[in-house]
């Protein structure tokens, strides 16, 4: 028998694959779910928004997270301090804060503007979208800019000495050397973070974004029901979250790092 089944076969992982079995059968026969068919398409069209909101902003708020770190962790005074006090700001706030702040602040300001009421960029500004893309994008990328520094940060000396003493430039150092080391002490932390993430792009529904949190709460409303929405959702979020856990145990194996 191979560790990792071993592992499984542990009698506390039994015991809860199990009580977990029974919840479910529990669920399914003794609770009502004949509303499902008719939600079905829209909580398909809810679990995509919610995928497409967490990719975007991901990988956008990584990108921004990238100087972030470096600046701090490398860069002049007139570089670090801007970009360590946008990461205070952003940690330093709830997020809903800085979502409402964006849409119905700042939003609510271009209304009164007639040169961009009468702009391309009119359409997408009095939408509710953008700026729940802004507010999760900017505070991924306060938070990752911060594992980031410290990432980078971590990086042995040695390793950086070495890549000189062989007659590389700087740039490729941090190209080959800096960057990779970096990205590789910081997966771990940023599988946490993008789990997060997802948890936190219910918040859009609050400003009408229609993602599976506001497709339940329609839910909720339109049948009375309490118990069966909210832990079809919990299914839901579960099941994406294992999906990005496993999805990143993949990248971490497959980027090894010599020396790490």
């Amino acid at each position: 028998m191979s560790p990792e089944q071993r592992r499984w076969n542990e009698p506390h992982r039994l015991v809860l694959m199990a009580i977990a079995v029974a919840i479910v059968l529990f669920a399914a026969y003794n609770m009502r779910w004949d509303w499902l068919p008719r939600y079905s398409g829209k909580l398909v069209s809810g679990v995509g928004t919610t995928l497409w909101l967490l990719l975007l902003t991901s990988v956008l708020g990584f990108l921004i997270a990238l100087p972030l770190g470096l600046a701090q962790a490398a860069g002049p005074v007139w570089l670090a301090a801007p970009a360590r006090a946008f990461c205070t700001v952003i940690r330093g706030t709830p997020l809903l804060l800085q979502l409402w702040l964006l849409y119905y602040g700042l939003g609510s300001l271009f209304a009164y503007w007639p040169e961009v009421r009468q702009s391309w960029a009119w359409p997408y500004l009095r939408s509710a979208w953008p700026y729940g893309v802004l507010a999760l994008t900017m505070s991924f990328a306060g938070y990752e800019g911060e594992v980031i520094r410290g990432a980078f940060a971590g990086v042995p000396r040695g390793e950086l000495e070495a890549g000189r003493a062989y007659g590389m430039s700087r740039f490729t150092v941090f190209r080959r050397i800096w960057l990779p080391r970096a990205i590789h002490r910081a997966l771990p932390t940023l599988a946490g973070e993008t789990v997060l993430q997802l948890k936190a792009t219910p918040l859009v529904a609050t400003i009408t974004v229609v993602d599976v949190y506001a497709i339940i709460s329609r839910v909720r409303q339109d049948t009375y029901l309490t118990y069966e929405p909210l832990l079809l959702l919990a299914l839901i979020y579960m099941l994406l979250t294992g999906v990005l856990v496993l999805a990143f145990r993949w990248l971490e194996a497959r980027v090894p790092v010599k020396g790490s």
